[in-house]
C-alpha cells in the first residue's frame, strides 16, 4: 500500500460522524476496539469516553439488568469500568467445589458443607502495576473469613474451618473475625494497628489494596486507609484477588476498581 492510500483512508476514518462510529463500535469485539483506538486520533477519542454509546452496548450485553440495577457496582461510574469490574470478577472456574459464581458474575456463594474451608479466586492475576478492588462480604462471616490474594498454587478447599487464605507461603489473608493476618500457616499480628478499632459488620466495603511497584498488600475500610498489612510479596508471580470462608450460605461480592486513588 502506498503512502496516497493510507493517507486516503486515513482521511476518510476522520470524516465518518461519531454517532455513527460509535454505532459501528458497539457491534466490534473487545479486542477490536483495542486495534481501532489505534487507528487516528479521532477514534480514539471516541474510544476513551467510557460513558459513550459503545461501552454502554458491551455492557447491556454482558451484564444481567438485576447488578445494573443494584448499588453493587456504584462506585464504578463509568460503563467501561462496569465492564472492566466484570472481566475482573471471581471466576467460576477457580473455586472450591463448594463454591460457585451467581448468575450476577459478581457475587459467590458458598454452599452448606460442614467441616469444610473454601475459596474463590478472582479471573485476573496481577505482577505489575496497582491495583484496587472491593470487597463486600454479604452473608454471615462464621468463626473464620479471610480476604486477600493469592497465587494459583495456593489451595482452594480443606477440610475442617481454618483460615485457608493465608495457611501456605502461597497466600495472604486478614481474618475480619479476629483481626488477624495470615500467612504461611501463622498468625502475622493484629491488624489494623488502629486504637479502638471496631470489628467488620457484614455488607461493609473493604478495598484491597495491591502495589506490584512495592511488593505490598494494604487495605482500606470505609474509606479509612488502615496500613500496609503486607510487605515482601513477590515478583513477577501473579497474584489473585482470593477469599476463603467456611460459613454456609454465605455471599461475597468483588469489585475491581482498577487503580486506586492517592490521598
Amino acid at each position: 500500500m502506498n503512502e496516497l492510500a493510507i493517507y486516503d483512508d486515513y482521511a476518510i476514518a476522520e470524516e465518518i460522524p461519531d454517532l455513527i462510529l460509535e454505532a459501528i463500535f458497539s457491534y466490534l469485539s473487545l479486542k477490536d476496539l483495542r486495534n481501532c483506538a489505534l487507528v487516528c486520533k479521532k477514534w480514539y477519542r471516541i474510544l476513551s469516553d467510557e460513558n459513550n454509546d459503545v461501552w454502554r452496548v458491551h455492557c447491556v450485553k454482558r451484564l444481567v439488568e438485576e447488578v445494573t440495577k443494584s448499588d453493587l457496582l456504584s462506585t464504578v461510574t463509568t460503563y467501561k469500568s462496569k465492564l472492566r469490574a466484570f472481566f475482573h470478577a471471581w471466576n467460576p472456574h477457580d473455586c472450591s467445589r463448594n463454591m460457585y459464581v451467581k448468575p450476577n458474575g459478581f457475587t459467590l456463594h458458598r454452599n452448606p458443607v460442614a467441616q469444610s474451608t473454601d475459596a474463590c479466586r478472582g479471573k485476573v492475576g496481577f505482577y505489575y502495576g496497582r491495583h484496587a478492588w472491593e470487597v463486600i462480604w454479604e452473608g454471615p462471616l462464621g468463626t473464620v473469613a479471610v480476604v486477600g490474594i493469592s497465587t494459583k498454587d495456593a489451595p482452594l478447599q480443606c477440610q475442617g474451618y481454618v483460615g485457608l487464605l493465608g495457611s501456605d507461603e502461597q497466600s495472604w489473608g486478614w481474618n475480619l473475625v479476629d483481626n488477624h493476618l495470615l500467612h504461611n500457616g501463622d498468625s502475622q499480628g493484629h491488624y489494623p494497628l488502629l486504637n479502638n478499632c471496631p470489628k467488620y459488620q457484614v455488607g461493609e466495603r473493604i478495598r484491597v489494596i495491591l502495589d506490584c511497584e512495592d511488593n505490598t498488600l494494604a487495605f482500606e475500610r470505609n474509606y479509612e486507609f488502615l496500613g500496609v498489612a503486607f510487605r515482601g510479596l513477590p515478583n513477577k508471580k501473579k497474584l489473585y484477588p482470593t477469599v476463603s470462608a467456611v460459613y454456609g450460605n454465605t455471599e461475597v461480592s468483588m469489585v475491581y476498581l482498577g487503580p486506586p486513588v492517592d490521598g
